[in-house]
């Protein structure tokens, strides 16, 4: 199951209707409130568990954003070196010495 905002359905509505097609399930999202769920109309939905179904609503009353799963396309590599072996300690390091 993923969830999708309204814009982001409209920009890309093949492909959402493809990944439907191959059995998903998609939850449309307005400002994070699920307002409808796409589904093939063959796609039996498994049963729901008490856990699911209190996270699902809570995702329509907008107390729960519901996550996309990773998708590493959607990412590029960054354009800068990676930083030297130790980096992240030493400016730790430097951030403390500062406060004391």
């Amino acid at each position: 199951m993923k969830a999708i905002g309204v814009r982001e359905l409209k920009a890309q509505l093949s492909r959402y209707l493809r990944d439907v097609q191959a059995g998903e399930i998609v939850l449309v999202t307005d400002r994070g409130r699920v307002i409808a769920e796409l589904r093939s109309p063959t796609v039996t939905p498994k049963p729901e568990t008490e856990i699911d179904r209190k996270l699902r609503l809570m995702a329509e009353r907008g107390g729960l954003r519901i996550g996309e799963p990773h998708d590493p396309s959607r990412y590029r590599e960054s354009p800068l070196p990676p930083a030297p072996e130790g980096t992240a300690q030493r400016l730790i390091d430097e951030d403390r010495e500062d406060k004391f």
